[in-house]
């Protein structure tokens, strides 16, 4: 008989559980007490069960900056499902694990290396901790209107001209599922024994499936911080850090992740990875197998729509790989903008793009969409082709007689 699969287990899930079903009088904070003090018009929405369940740091549910119960076990298991030596709980999200990453190998008037195309919360993290960025323009396509990478060569570059650069971050994937040569920047970036910290804040689901790319640690990064609520099953605003190699000092991250989350996390949000850890590790190659069906579907249907295109891999500098689950569909070839489409398609057809620019529409799909979610995607697209239709109809109908 073989062993059980550790990755079976939700350690902290399972001490929230138990602690909120346990009768108890409650004499400490959230104010609420369990639900009891919940407005009526929360409790309709919701329901009574969540609010047992917003507990403190109780002393069954461990401390988030000192674990050594049930966070602590999470945590480890969450390292082994993500080819982590390590893993951190972000209750603030990504946004948090960017900034500590920042704080912990950069300090006044350090250099780090850093895209163009960096997240906002990068730029936070440059002002708190007094870093000097020395940014590197990714890699641009003129045809889409997307940064895709920056390349293993511009890293070069930057790191002879800045040896004592602190640290390189790289975007890993970009918004639209772009990513560069992660594997060869490592390298670049190792040989000056620094460490390359990764916004893989896209990319949590890379490890699951073998036509996904490269996951960034697996490629040589020695710090990743992942939103696991945007490709995966937790919640809003739950993401996780993790660590490889000892180029990081962890005390340092340790008392950067202090500076930057609550010193009351949501132990609902914190149950959340719990849980999403344990879906990915036991079911992940199946729920990301029917994904990419889901997101190949898409892809082929709309590319036959008249009007339409669908971003795929390209033979470009900074455009090593696609996240198949990222749908790209470039609208402004029907005479619209994507702002317009957007509009458009939530307004009136139900159907919510991620990310809407100039030229085009993002849309994520994950282990949570369905082949109705698919179906009404194609509707919609569909939907967009149409109206042209009837707008060049129109104008035609309104040319003086002959005009054509």
């Amino acid at each position: 008989m073989s062993a059980p699969n550790p990755q079976q287990q939700t350690p902290l899930l399972d001490a929230l559980r138990d602690r909120a079903n346990q009768p108890h009088a409650p004499f400490y904070a959230p104010g609420h007490k369990g639900g009891q003090g919940i407005s009526g018009p929360l409790i309709d929405l919701f329901g009574a069960t969540v609010f047992r369940s917003d507990l403190p740091e109780l002393p069954e549910l461990d401390n988030l900056f000192n674990p050594e119960g049930a966070i602590a076990e999470a945590q480890e298991l969450a390292a082994q499902a993500f080819g982590a030596q390590s893993t951190r709980f972000l209750a603030n999200g990504s946004t948090c694990g960017i900034i500590a990453a920042i704080l912990a190998t950069c300090g006044p008037g350090d250099k780090i290396i850093l895209p163009r195309n960096i997240h906002s919360s990068a730029i936070s993290g440059l002002i708190l901790s007094g870093a000097i960025p020395i940014f590197v323009s990714p890699e641009y396509n003129p045809d889409w209107d997307i940064a895709n990478s920056i390349t293993p060569e511009a890293t070069a570059a930057a790191l002879e001209q800045h040896p004592d650069a602190k640290a390189v971050m790289v975007v890993y994937p970009t918004y639209h599922g772009v990513c560069g040569d992660l594997r060869a920047i490592a390298q670049i970036t190792h040989q000056y024994n620094i460490p390359l910290l990764a916004d893989e804040a896209h990319g949590a689901h890379f490890n699951f499936h073998p036509n996904l790319p490269e996951p960034a640690l697996s490629a040589g990064a020695d710090l990743t911080v992942q939103s696991i609520h945007k490709t995966l099953g937790a919640m809003t605003q739950a993401s996780m850090l993790h660590l490889k190699g000892d180029r990081i000092n962890i005390q340092k991250l340790n008392k950067a992740l202090q500076l930057v989350q609550s010193t009351s996390p949501s132990y609902i949000l914190l149950a959340s990875l719990d849980a999403a850890r344990q879906q990915i590790a036991l079911r992940g190659k199946e729920l990301m197998a029917q994904t990419l069906q889901l997101a190949e579907t898409a892809r082929s249907r709309i590319s036959q729509i008249p009007g339409l295109s669908v971003l795929e891999p390209l033979n470009t500098p900074g455009f090593a790989a696609l996240d198949r689950t990222r749908l790209t569909v470039k609208v402004s070839d029907l005479g619209i903008t994507g702002f317009a489409a957007d509009e458009i398609m939530h307004s009136q057809l139900g159907v919510t793009a991620e990310l809407p620019m100039l030229q085009h529409l993002t849309f994520i799909i994950s282990l949570g969409n369905t082949e109705s979610d698919i179906d009404n995607l194609v509707k919609a697209c569909t939907f967009l082709e149409g109206r042209r239709k009837k707008e060049e109809g129109r104008r035609q109908n309104q040319l003086p007689h002959g005009f054509n």
